[in-house]
C-alpha cells in the first residue's frame, strides 16, 4: 500500500466520501490495510464489501476521477 491511513482518509474526503470510526449498516465499503482488526469482523457480519487500496482507486476512477 502506498497510502497511509491519514492519506487514504484525505483521498476519500476530497472525493466527497465520508470516513467514520466504526462499521455499521450504513457503511458502503470498508477499506482494509495490512491488519484490519475487529472492523473486518463487523463488516463481515453486516455484509459490508471490503476493498483494498487498489479497489479504492478503481472506485474513484469508475466515478470519473483520474487522479
Amino acid at each position: 500500500p502506498t497510502l497511509s491511513r491519514k492519506d487514504a482518509k484525505a483521498f476519500i474526503e476530497q472525493r466527497g466520501g465520508r470516513v467514520t470510526g466504526s462499521v455499521s449498516g450504513n457503511t458502503d465499503y470498508l477499506v482494509v490495510g495490512e491488519d484490519p482488526g475487529s472492523k473486518l469482523d463487523r463488516a463481515t457480519e453486516l455484509g459490508v464489501p471490503r476493498i483494498d487500496e487498489a479497489g479504492l482507486r478503481e472506485l474513484s476512477e469508475a466515478a470519473g476521477d483520474r487522479t
